[in-house]
């Protein structure tokens, strides 16, 4: 396996995480969380810190990691988002309240790097936590087992959202929230699972950014904009679309900052973060609703219609 699909497997698996984590928030309480950087960043300092602590492979601290990030999407509902919510607050000022939710966290992460350094003499600010991993076939082990993880997460959460009862409900208040109300679903216990969901997602999906990338206290902040790029670039609509844009947009920074690298010189490598930014864009100008906008469906249709035809 090529280095660049190695990591960039890893990579893409956590940043499809994270968008997902984005666009089911977004459409379910209208809420674009800036905070999901740092939740995310949270992730991989709790999987660091049992990795370094107490021993043993990465991958068992995972469901901490989930547990811890699913705790500060529900400090962040009940401390601000849902006070804003039952206020009617505009979608600008959500965002806003989760930008400066953010900012905390991010200051509690320097204080916990902070800790770790004087308590137990590590160095949490430039971290490689592909050095605790091993090897499958001599290839990275996070390379297969990463893809997986995010591949079973993704598939309990559909059939969540489409077999059990509670699901369903989500899915109405999606849909419709003043008739999911009438209806007797309560939209509050609906958005307080959102946020557990989504704060679990962006925390294991830092995680796993973090077996291909540098970590550090401002992961977050530094993938951030790539996180909001395969959010939209999937559509906000659609949760499943967000996800397979995160991944996209993952695999086409490694594999295109791989690619110019090679043909046009390393100088490039410092251009990396336009390359998905510009395909993003030039989708988009496309397909405004994003990939879950294509017509796969008509397409394809068209497509096998004109060959029957031509057969004919």
């Amino acid at each position: 396996m090529a280095p660049w699909l190695s990591s960039g497997l890893i990579y893409a698996s956590g940043l499809a995480l994270t968008a997902g984590s984005i666009t089911l928030l977004y459409i379910v309480t209208r809420t674009f969380n800036f905070a999901v950087a740092s939740m995310a960043t949270i992730g991989f300092y709790v999987v660091y810190t049992g990795v370094t602590l107490f021993g043993g492979l990465p991958y068992q601290y995972y469901p901490f990691a989930i547990i811890i990030g699913s705790i500060t999407g529900i400090i962040c509902y009940y401390g601000l988002n849902r006070r804003l919510l039952n206020r009617k607050a505009a979608e600008i000022t959500l965002m806003m309240s989760t930008l400066g939710y953010d900012l905390v966290l991010l200051s509690l992460i320097q204080m916990y790097a902070d800790y770790l350094t004087y308590t137990f003499k590590l160095f949490p600010r430039r971290v490689t936590m592909s050095l605790f991993d091993f090897e499958i076939f001599g290839e990275r082990a996070a390379a297969f087992i990463l893809p997986l993880i995010a591949i079973a997460f993704l598939t309990i959460l559909h059939f969540f959202l489409t077999k059990t009862k509670f699901g369903i409900s989500m899915r109405a208040t999606i849909e419709n929230p003043t008739l999911a109300g009438t209806s007797g679903i309560n939209s509050d216990r609906v958005y307080l699972v959102s946020w557990v969901i989504s704060g679990g997602m962006a925390a294991l999906g830092g995680s796993f950014m973090a077996m291909a990338m540098t970590g550090t206290p401002v992961m977050g902040m530094y993938t951030i904009p790539l996180m909001f790029a395969g959010a939209i670039l999937g559509g906000l609509g659609n949760i499943y679309g967000g996800i397979l844009g995160g991944m996209v947009i993952g695999l086409t920074e490694y594999a295109g900052v791989y690619i110019l690298a090679k043909n046009f010189g390393p100088w490039i490598l410092g251009y990396r973060m336009g390359i998905p930014l510009f395909i993003m864009a030039a989708t988009l100008l496309i397909f405004p609703r994003g990939l879950s906008g294509i017509p796969l469906g008509k397409i394809i249709k068209k497509r096998f219609g004109q060959k029957r035809g031509a057969n004919v």
